[in-house]
């Protein structure tokens, strides 16, 4: 099933279900009179996201700032099986527990296997990073956990008293932000706003470049070209990518450019690859659909330039503090695309951002939030950073966005249940 109709089944379905649950939560939370206050440490703590690398990636930051102020509580990440391979290679939590949705059979199933660990473990703080899922709500007030925490949004009240504290949303803001404004809410004192060490063993290095058939290491420019199908309309068009490669190509003779993407967007990629001038065919490597995750971390982490759409590998680079050119368009570059490691093209018209707020986009497809993008400031960023550069001097460049911590009982943080 495609993202935008799991999405569609989950708000019909979801939304009767989580009216039902919030009424229930309160009548047994005032029946049972259970202790939500925060006076005393998490023995165990789950942290909840089904949707988007990006935002896993971005989760980090969070998940240390737990660690660092509850050094005894045992994390869980609780996702969905497809996100697990991720999860693992970042080191993300003490433990794992997944849902897989590729059916409506397995998601049952799967389901109660969850919920049943979440019992076993007596979760005291569970925080759902999910903003707009019903699922992810229904999962977290199954979860039976003595304190429930979530963001909450003026068009979703439905959620308010399902949570037992919930914390203002603020699309404006970097997501990373948002997640620590989250952790601060849990009682944190000291937060961690730097993304934690991400390492490629040297085995995956080598299985890298043995799929890049040369092993001496050349200069490699990443090109992931990719979106996921939750907003398509992210992606730029292949013949100005296919221009930007080609020149660039030309530029920098020495350089491999290696084109990244899953199984399912290879024969995109395909596509850009066969518009590429014939004079740069020797520079080029293909790779989408013949690399694993780890060998795509190994590839951008060994990259001198990676090239992007806003995507889940704009995210791995960020976290890796790779020079980046990220497009966006459909999105706002604020809320994810701030790091100062990166230049951010974002031509900011009327309908943008809409990620947020539609299933179906305003333009139907006619992306012109991305077409507005030029090939020659693309290439005018790339080679800004390739010449050793930094982004911060390069005009118009977007610079990093640090929120301070919240003052104490602040009317941001919403406690539902005293």
């Amino acid at each position: 099933m495609r993202t935008k109709n799991k999405i569609k089944v989950d708000k019909i379905a979801g939304t009767p279900l989580v009216f039902l649950f919030n009424l229930m939560a309160r009548f047994l939370g005032a029946l049972l009179r259970i202790d939500h206050s925060l006076s005393r440490p998490p023995a165990t703590i789950a942290v909840c996201k089904f949707m988007g690398m990006g935002s896993i990636i971005q989760s980090l930051p969070l998940l240390t700032t737990l660690k660092k102020n509850f050094p005894a509580a045992h994390i869980i990440y609780v996702s969905t099986e497809k996100n697990k391979e991720l999860l693992t290679l970042l080191s993300a939590a003490d433990e794992i527990v997944t849902v897989d949705d590729g059916s409506p059979f397995k998601l049952f199933f799967s389901t109660i296997s969850l919920l049943f660990r979440l019992w076993k473990r007596r979760i005291d703080i569970y925080i759902d990073l999910e903003t707009y899922s019903y699922f992810s709500t229904l999962i977290a007030t199954m979860s039976c956990s003595r304190n429930r925490f979530g963001f909450y949004r003026q068009d979703a009240g439905v959620r308010l008293g399902v949570y037992t504290h919930m914390m203002y949303f603020n699309i404006k803001a970097p997501v990373s932000e948002a997640y620590l404004q989250m952790a601060r809410l849990t009682g944190c004192r000291e937060t961690m706003n730097e993304f934690p060490q991400i390492s490629v063993a040297d085995s995956v290095k080598k299985s890298f470049y043995g799929k890049l058939k040369n092993a001496s290491g050349p200069p490699i420019i990443v090109v992931n070209p990719n979106a996921s199908d939750l907003r398509i309309e992210r992606r730029w068009n292949s013949e100005s990518y296919a221009k930007v490669i080609t020149l660039l190509a030309e530029k920098y003779r020495q350089s491999v450019f290696a084109l990244t993407g899953s199984a399912s967007e290879a024969a995109w990629v395909n596509e850009i690859e066969n518009k590429i001038d014939a004079g740069a065919k020797n520079q080029i490597m293909n790779i989408a659909g013949k690399i694993s995750l780890p060998e795509l971390f190994a590839a951008i982490h060994e990259a001198q330039l990676v090239i992007t759409n806003d995507s889940g590998p704009m995210h791995i680079a960020y976290a890796m503090q790779k020079p980046v050119v990220a497009l966006f368009g459909p999105c706002s570059p604020q809320q994810y695309g701030v790091n100062p490691n990166g230049i951010v093209i974002y031509k900011n018209i009327y309908c943008s951002p809409c990620v947020h707020d539609f299933i179906i986009p305003p333009c139907k497809g006619d992306n012109q939030c991305m077409k507005l993008i030029s090939v020659s400031e693309v290439v005018n960023a790339c080679c800004h950073l390739l010449d050793g550069n930094s982004p911060a001097s390069y005009p118009g460049s977007f610079s990093s966005i640090i929120y301070n911590a919240l003052p104490e009982n602040s009317p941001l943080g919403i406690v539902t249940r005293n």
